[in-house]
């Protein structure tokens, strides 16, 4: 049989501790269901004492019924010198009804002395007494034991003794924490060997981070040395670096070495839950990730190409289907002729590769390219491009005119831009203006407000994402900038670029192509 490790995930605490990210109620609780989904086995969701949005959160956890995942408040040991009953952050874990808590403690005698300004005698002791206090009230108890392999480096005893403090007052779990993230792969399987091997009948975790970029290394190297329970992120967001990213870890561990640590059907939900909490914290999804990046299993190079539809084993380690990911054959000057003519079959299918009408789109692609389009992220435009030259594309209107105007200082809380637009649709002229925050986003809803009344399948439509890239930063304000807009109806999205050196008018080009590719749907 294979070996269980169990997933624990600590987005919702130290995910929530990077820079840029705060998750209101509503997200988190958003987080929780998927990741239960997703077949998570711990969920640290936070100090319930530490502010009222957790306080909120922690009671509305009563909202959702979970499948596979155990949810844990986070806290520390009780104070200096103090009594675990008398320890009001010690009453809110009690207070959140989880079913299983987490402590953090010292284990390395500098931060001991240094930090928190004990004596080690005192250290051991309020880890002993805070886990026993927790084991009378019927708790499950995770032990991190903080800066551990820091402390084991440092003085070996004494991180060990702190483990035994805690083994000693119920802990079902000891954490082995590399907080700083400055160990190296070889060293986090020698000590968590020792660890597992000094305390057999007790499970040992592992929680790393990623300041030396080898957080999935040393998660994976000490799950080898004999833990159980493996740490992380979902995308490796966390405080500094980040945390151990789960979405390469979970994977690397089942996929590859074959552990049991998700159920298997859920593995195909991995790229969709990353993709999902990177929009739910706002920020951009790392394209390059490993497993569930849009670039994980993106293939440019004409050689590749051809090898990869030959047999995809020649330029992937795993099938894209089993982490929920797909291939993408990108679009460009390099990628080869079959894979350009693949593209104009989705339109034509009659054309073969030295057809006049090919050579035609492959110089005009390179063309292009060389002005700064980039079709590889917007197959959309290239799309619309090809029915373009083929004859096979019909405008759904035509621009008479339009002006944006920005009006700078904005008022507190009102729109900053307007634009008017006249566009003409089956003989008919149509006039329309709105406000927006900043001219592209006015021009946008103008143009959609005058469309909408020709084509009411524009409501569905709404832009999902906007990105400006400066081509020739030399040329200051005069340079090119490359616009790509991605769009969305809810069923599926779309890219579309534009280049020009007004950023505006790049912007127009983008937006007017994905209108008209949603219309060509």
């Amino acid at each position: 049989m294979m070996t269980k490790v169990f997933a624990y995930d600590t987005t919702l605490r130290d995910g929530a501790q990077a820079q840029g990210i705060s998750f209101s109620v509503e997200d988190k609780l958003r987080i929780v269901r998927k990741l239960d989904e997703l077949g998570i086995a711990y969920i640290e969701a936070g100090n319930p004492g530490s502010n009222p949005k957790d306080l909120e959160f922690f009671r509305r956890l009563g909202e959702l019924t979970l499948r596979h995942a155990k949810i844990i408040a986070f806290g520390s040991t009780c104070k200096v010198g103090a009594d675990p009953a008398d320890d009001g952050q010690l009453a809110s874990l009690l207070s959140a009804n989880t079913p299983a808590v987490a402590i953090f403690g010292k284990t390395w005698d500098y931060q001991v002395t240094d930090i928190l300004r004990t004596t080690p005698e005192e250290n051991l002791r309020m880890i002993r007494a805070t886990l026993a206090f927790l084991k009378a009230h019927g708790k499950e108890i995770v032990f991190d034991a903080e800066h551990f392999y820091d402390g084991y480096k440092a003085h070996a005893d004494y991180a060990l003794a702190a483990l035994a403090a805690a083994v000693e007052g119920g802990a079902d779990s000891l954490v082995l924490c590399d907080t700083n993230g400055g160990s190296f792969p070889d060293e986090i399987f020698d000590i968590t060997r020792v660890v597992a091997q000094r305390f057999p009948g007790v499970a040992i975790g592992i929680h790393c981070h990623n300041d030396c970029e080898l957080a999935v290394a040393n998660s994976v190297r000490a799950v080898q040395a004999g833990a159980t329970q493996v740490q992380g992120t979902i995308n490796g967001i966390g405080e500094r670096c980040g945390n151990a990213n789960l979405c390469a870890i979970i994977p690397n561990l089942q996929l590859k070495l074959g552990f049991d640590v998700i159920p298997p059907d859920a593995m195909q939900t991995l790229t969709p839950v990353a993709r999902f909490v990177s929009e739910v914290a706002n920020v951009e999804h790392n394209d390059k990730a490993a497993y569930v990046g849009a670039d994980a299993f993106a293939h440019k190079g004409g050689m590749h190409i051809d090898a990869v539809k030959k047999n995809p084993v020649s330029y992937e380690h795993t099938p894209p289907e089993s982490v929920g990911n797909t291939r993408r054959v990108l679009m460009s000057e390099v990628a080869g002729r079959s894979t350009i003519l693949g593209k104009i079959h989705e339109v034509d299918a009659s054309l073969d590769k030295d057809s006049p009408q090919t050579r035609a789109i492959i110089d005009r692609l390179k063309a292009l390219e060389h002005e700064g389009y980039q079709f590889e992220s917007a197959e959309s435009s290239f799309e619309l491009l090809v029915r373009k030259m083929l004859g096979k594309f019909t405008p759904s209107f035509e621009l008479k005119q339009f002006r944006a105007m920005v009006t700078e200082p904005a008022l507190e809380g009102a729109f900053n831009s307007s634009a008017m637009i006249k566009i003409h649709v089956d003989g008919e002229d149509e006039i329309s203006a709105a406000e927006g925050d900043g001219p592209v986003n006015a021009l946008d809803r103008a143009l959609r407000r005058a469309l909408e009344r020709f084509y009411p399948q524009l409501r569905e439509m709404k832009l999902t994402d906007y990105k400006v890239r400066v081509l020739d930063s030399s040329l200051a304000s005069a340079a090119k900038v490359r616009v790509l807009i991605e769009s969305s109806d809810g069923e599926s999205s779309w890219t579309t670029i534009g280049v020009s050196t007004d950023v505006i008018d790049a912007s127009w080009r983008a937006l007017v192509d994905a209108i008209e590719y949603k219309l060509a749907k």
